[in-house]
């Protein structure tokens, strides 16, 4: 098919943000050299800021882990036969393209609800088998737009069950906890203005893709590559003959439940017995659990998660450069400073908007939700406290901007067109249509709704 002179657009937007935009290690160093740079003119010792650096640069250990862990079990369960059957069953019910439309980016939406990395792993089999099966019924859907509109319910997992700062702020030890204390998540996620925000935007979103689905439909069956992944994958081979001792224990079902029981027994400790809240090492020993679970067995389960793996190698060191970053402006004057500024140019009713457009700037060099937040975190609540709005606000409004720089730059559009076998080239210029829709509700949100 000829491409439509104006979706090429998207490519040269595409291509100009990649000559500008370096990978997400080079932007932490730029940033760690430049905010030393202006602590250092901001008269602080040279010793100071080394100190504060360092100081910072192994803060965030434990968050690390957590981090690395979801990305990691949330790949392995979304690869599950299991989970891909229920996509499949899903995909054979709408009868119409606004149906399909709607419950794609239903189901993309409730996965990344549940967990921003099952979301990741899911939405690109969600868009592939809802548009298969829309051209096998001779329904009129482009596989692109589809795509772009599964990406575009992934946006809901920042408020979700996984979202980030408010589940690391919720949980005891965190690296602002002697400034605001324990937040808990009935005042960010589980909040009026969180609930709200997830409902319209989920809405305004559907109503503009059922209005902007292309007339001129790509069909799936013109990129072969994504729709042979629809395609039952073959099994893993298992040991055959006599089996070892070792090699039955592997493949025993009774040692992978026994994993599964004690992480239910956890689970209930955790909730019924010491009555603590959903947090972080909650929801990774739910992912932990599911993930047993649904493979049946150790071995499967491990080679799982070693086809995993590779893609958190990215995380384990990001973060450690994040937090030096985050050290450089909590334990110097630079943080100080640089909330004194924001809060004199914020009032209680700009304060949401600026901290949105503040975070749409940074988002755009670090692709990290947690890693944002460690650098952003200090100056927001100290913003947020000097103008007189909640920390929650602050934490709500920063998760809009966030995601601006998931929308509007290639870093995950690129991981999720890798697992999707696309180019991502051919989605992305759509994404700044729900960027907008996205930025604009939740400014909204965020500035009138109770939180």
């Amino acid at each position: 098919m000829v491409p439509d002179p104006h979706d090429r657009w998207p490519q040269r937007f595409a291509a100009w943000v990649g000559r500008w935009v370096p990978d997400a290690i080079t932007a932490s160093v730029v940033l760690t050299l430049l905010v030393a740079f202006i602590a250092l003119a901001a008269r602080n010792p040279l010793s100071k800021v080394m100190e504060a650096y360092h100081q910072g640069l192994w803060m965030l250990l434990p968050f690390t882990m957590q981090m690395t862990l979801i990305i990691i079990l949330s790949s392995a369960l979304g690869a599950s036969p299991f989970l891909r059957r229920v996509i499949a069953g899903l995909a054979r019910i709408p009868k119409t393209r606004n149906q399909v439309i709607a419950l794609a980016f239903v189901s993309a939406g409730t996965a990344s609800y549940l967990s921003w990395g099952l979301g990741y792993a899911l939405l690109p089999m969600v868009a592939i088998y809802f548009a298969a099966e829309a051209e096998k019924r001779d329904i009129a859907v482009d596989f692109p737009f589809l795509f772009a509109v599964t990406y575009a319910a992934q946006a809901l997992w920042q408020y979700g069950l996984s979202s980030s700062a408010p589940l690391l702020i919720a949980g005891r030890g965190h690296f602002l906890q002697e400034l605001i204390g324990v937040v808990p998540l009935s005042t960010t996620i589980w909040s009026p203005a969180a609930l709200i925000h997830e409902a319209v935007y989920g809405a305004c979103a559907i109503g503009a893709a059922c209005l902007l689905m292309p007339k001129h439909h790509r069909p799936i069956s013109h990129f072969p590559d994504s729709l042979a992944l629809t395609k039952p994958n073959n099994p893993v081979a298992t040991e055959t003959g006599k089996l070892s001792f070792a090699q039955r224990l592997e493949q025993s079902r009774f040692v992978n439940f026994t994993v599964c029981g004690l992480m239910v027994f956890w689970l209930v400790d955790h909730f019924f017995l010491k009555h603590l809240g959903f947090e972080l090492n909650m929801l990774t020993s739910s992912l932990l659990f599911m993930t047993f679970l649904l493979y049946g067995s150790v071995k499967l389960f491990a080679r799982a998660v070693e086809r995993s793996a590779a893609s958190s190698w990215a995380v384990i060191v990001l973060y450690h450069l994040y937090a030096g970053v985050a050290g450089l402006i909590q334990f110097t004057s630079v943080g100080e400073r640089m909330a004194k500024v924001a809060a004199s140019v914020s009032t209680p009713w700009t304060f949401p908007l600026i901290t949105a457009l503040a975070g749409s700037v940074f988002a755009c060099f670090i692709p990290s939700s947690g890693g944002q937040w460690t650098i952003q975190g200090y100056v927001t609540v100290k913003t947020a406290m000097a103008v007189g709005v909640s920390v929650q606000r602050g934490v709500l409004a920063l998760g809009v901007g966030d995601h601006i720089g998931n929308f509007l730059t290639p870093f995950w559009y690129a991981v999720v067109a890798g697992i999707g076998k696309v180019d991502f080239r051919v989605f992305f210029g759509y994404g700044v249509i729900f960027a907008a829709i996205w930025f604009v509700v939740g400014v909204l949100v965020f500035t009138f709704a109770p939180c």
